[in-house]
C-alpha cells in the first residue's frame, strides 16, 4: 500500500516547502489541478527535479486528447497522470497507450460517474494502472466520503490497482486501510496540519502495516 501527497493549493515555491518536510513519508506527490492551472506543468518539472526519487502525478483530469495530453505530462517528469473515467473509451485508451510508450502510468478517476461497479470493470479491462474513487471537495461540503465506493469497485477490479482519495485524515485513515486499496491520496489530512511533518509519518507507518 503507496502513501500519494495531494498538492492543491501551493505554488511551486510552496509544493517544494511541503515536499520536502514529507519527502521521506511518501510515496508519490500529486501537483493537483489547482495547480496546474495556476502554475501549467511546469510545476511538474519542478518538483521532479527538485525530488528525483519521488514518483509524480499530474491529476490533469484529463476528458479528451488523451494521448496528447499525456505525452505532455510525461515530458514533463510526470510518472502517473489522471484520466477521468466519465470520459470517452477512446480518449482512455489513447492515454493508456501513450503512457506505455514510456513507462508511464494512468490512473483513472471516477469522480462524478453514475454507476461505479460497472464503469470500474470497463475501466480495468481499457488497461489502466489505477482505479480510484473520489469524493471531491464539493463532495465532502456535503458530508460525502469514498470508503464505501472503494469497497464496491474492488470486488469487481482484477487487473488494475484501486486508490482512494478525498477527506482522508489520520482519525479516518483505519477505515481506509482495512478496505485494502494499494493507494492512499492524501492532501489535507497532511497539508493542513500544523506538524506535517509528523502527520506524514504516523500516516506512512499505519498504510506500512497493512
Amino acid at each position: 500500500m503507496k502513501l500519494q501527497l495531494a498538492l492543491d493549493l501551493v505554488d511551486i515555491a510552496g509544493a517544494k516547502e511541503v515536499v520536502a518536510q514529507v519527502a521521506e513519508y511518501i510515496d508519490i506527490v500529486e501537483i493537483g489541478t489547482p495547480v496546474v492551472i495556476n502554475e501549467g506543468l511546469h510545476a511538474v518539472k519542478a518538483i521532479k527535479e527538485a525530488f528525483p526519487s519521488l514518483t509524480v502525478l499530474a491529476d490533469l483530469k484529463i476528458m479528451d486528447a488523451g494521448g496528447y495530453e499525456v505525452m505532455k505530462a510525461v515530458e514533463a517528469g510526470a510518472g502517473i497522470v489522471t484520466v477521468l473515467g466519465v470520459s470517452d473509451d477512446s480518449t482512455i485508451r489513447g492515454a493508456v497507450e501513450e503512457a506505455k510508450k514510456t513507462g508511464a502510468e494512468i490512473l483513472v478517476d471516477l469522480i462524478n460517474v453514475k454507476d461505479l461497479k460497472a464503469r470500474a470493470a470497463e475501466v480495468d479491462a481499457l488497461g489502466v494502472d489505477y482505479v480510484c474513487v473520489h469524493s471531491g471537495y464539493d463532495h465532502q461540503a456535503e458530508g460525502k466520503n469514498s470508503f464505501e465506493d472503494l469497497r464496491a469497485i474492488k470486488s469487481v477490479v482484477k487487473k488494475a490497482k484501486t486508490a482512494i482519495a478525498g477527506g482522508i485524515k489520520l482519525s479516518t485513515l483505519p477505515e481506509v486501510i482495512a478496505a485494502h486499496p494499494d493507494l492512499v491520496i492524501v492532501g489535507g489530512g497532511i497539508t493542513g496540519e500544523a506538524d506535517q511533518k509528523a502527520a506524514a509519518a504516523e500516516m506512512k507507518r499505519l498504510v506500512s502495516q497493512a
